[in-house]
């Protein structure tokens, strides 16, 4: 925990998952399938049985693929077969824009991640039904892009997480905000180390680094 917050890893790689499982600051990981896209994935069961076997008890979030209720609910209780310590990634809409809550209303014994949220108003249709170890998903990152400011939480009985987060430091705005996780990319994870760095020392690295990337360079 850093500041206050969890920081869960969000990747597809095996890669990324191998290096950072034994980091104390790395208390769980996401996945989603763009990711799985982007790492090449084809076989997302077998995947899944690999991660679950690096990850230990740490926590791992999984996504549906499909796009109608009735199937992603028999795929959310095939995901939350695979281990105790999965819970099941389910956007708050469709892709037609229906919502998904009266789905997440019948899964009472899965654990649920509810993902891809943007609005105050999803996250009220969400406060009656998801339990307390439940993750509500808030897509602080690309909120932001479209400079607005994401929600704030008034009252939750559920578990709240910064995902799609684009800088280090939003651990602390996600810590303001009331999110207990945030979910962070390798690349940033590896900037965690940067924190209280000397920013001289920092500004002499930069400039030894543009010296060295000018060689060959031809003015």
């Amino acid at each position: 925990m850093v500041n206050g917050i969890q920081i869960f890893l969000d990747s597809g790689s095996i890669e990324d998952i191998e290096k950072y499982v034994s980091s104390a600051q790395i208390e769980g990981f996401t996945t989603n399938p763009s990711l799985l896209r982007k790492a090449g994935i084809v076989d997302y069961r077998a995947f899944a049985k690999r991660v679950l076997g690096i990850v230990g008890r740490k926590e791992v979030s999984f996504e549906v693929i499909a796009d109608d209720l009735e199937t992603m609910g028999r795929q959310s209780r095939e995901i939350a077969s695979w281990g105790a310590n999965v819970w099941v990634k389910i956007p708050i809409t469709t892709t037609s824009g229906d919502s998904t809550i009266p789905l997440v209303e019948t899964l009472k014994d899965v654990n649920v991640n509810l993902t891809a949220v943007f609005t105050t108003a999803q996250i009220d249709s969400a406060r009656d039904v998801l339990k307390p170890n439940d993750i509500l998903s808030v897509f602080c990152g690309r909120i932001n892009d479209t400079q607005r400011r994401e929600p704030f939480f008034a009252y939750r009985t559920f578990r709240t997480l910064y995902a799609s987060t684009r800088h280090v430091m939003a651990i602390h705005e996600a810590r303001q905000h009331g999110y207990d996780i945030i979910t962070m990319t390798p690349d940033l994870v590896a900037k965690l180390s940067l924190k209280g760095k000397d920013l001289n020392e920092y500004s002499l690295e930069t400039v030894r680094q543009f010296h060295r990337d000018a060689q060959g360079i031809v003015l």
